[in-house]
């Protein structure tokens, strides 16, 4: 049997796409806990057959096909990917850039010019006005006396839309309807065991039960409807206007 070599994302807000693989993968099938950084690094090299990228990434990397109705969206406030800023919004000049963050280092570039009419300098670390923060580290984060910016309900405003973070693809060769089916699986796994996934995630997060539960049942959803892909063909278009990608591609399905 070919080793089917799965990357994804290990941060409380994909675990209930991945609990299934987490906790039950199937002989045959090789999982990696990664950043999202990483996850579209090694599916790029051919490390990884398949992986929960960052949505931004399928532009990117060449001759992917998409699970059609899985991935990691928000409909407002995300509450987990944050820009948080020392000084006024109309004041910052400077953004220091989560090195683990693909989609959310396009998307903080884009509603900073676009909204607010600010081409600050982006660095890869170190000292800046402002600082993306991303996943867990997001949640846990001491925000007052801060000015905050909730990307994904920045977009909403913005946009009308949802924001899809990240979603399964694959590469041409793993783009079977058996690895739809175990992704899907994984994903049913999750809501099955939502309980036990909630006191698990608590447990190692040092988050409460209750900000466990919110967070994964109010700020995120995983079934994307045409309202997301309708949102996500926008920013394609826009990172494409900004020379983040080279041109938007319609997004290919499994």
């Amino acid at each position: 049997m070919t080793l089917l070599r799965i990357s994804l994302v290990d941060f409380l807000n994909a675990r209930p796409l991945t609990w299934g693989l987490l906790h039950d993968a199937p002989a045959g099938v090789s999982v990696s806990r990664d950043t999202p950084s990483v996850c579209a690094e090694k599916l790029a090299s051919g490390a990884a057959d398949v992986g929960l990228i960052p949505s931004i990434e399928y532009q990117r990397i060449p001759g992917l096909r998409v699970v059609r109705s899985l991935g990691i969206a928000a409909s407002s406030e995300v509450r987990s990917v944050l820009l948080v800023s020392d000084v006024s919004r109309e004041r910052i000049r400077s953004v220091s850039l989560d090195p683990a963050s693909r989609t959310s280092a396009a998307l903080v570039r884009i509603l900073l010019k676009r909204v607010y009419g600010l081409d600050p300098e982006y660095l890869g670390s170190g000292s800046a006005d402002a600082r993306l923060i991303i996943g867990d580290p997001a949640l846990k984060a001491r925000l007052n006396g801060h000015v905050v910016l909730d990307l994904a309900a920045e977009w909403r405003a913005f946009s009308g839309h949802p924001f899809v973070f990240a979603f399964w693809a694959a590469h041409e060769t793993a783009a079977t309807a058996e690895t739809a089916a175990l992704l899907k699986l994984s994903y049913e796994a999750g809501q099955s065991h939502f309980q036990e996934l909630v006191s698990e995630e608590s447990r190692l997060s040092g988050l409460s039960g209750p900000v466990v539960e919110d967070y994964l049942r109010h700020a995120l959803h995983y079934e994307l409807d045409p309202g997301d892909l309708e949102g996500l063909d926008l920013f394609y278009r826009l990172a494409a206007e900004e020379g983040l990608i080279e041109k938007a591609q319609p997004l290919r399905f499994l």
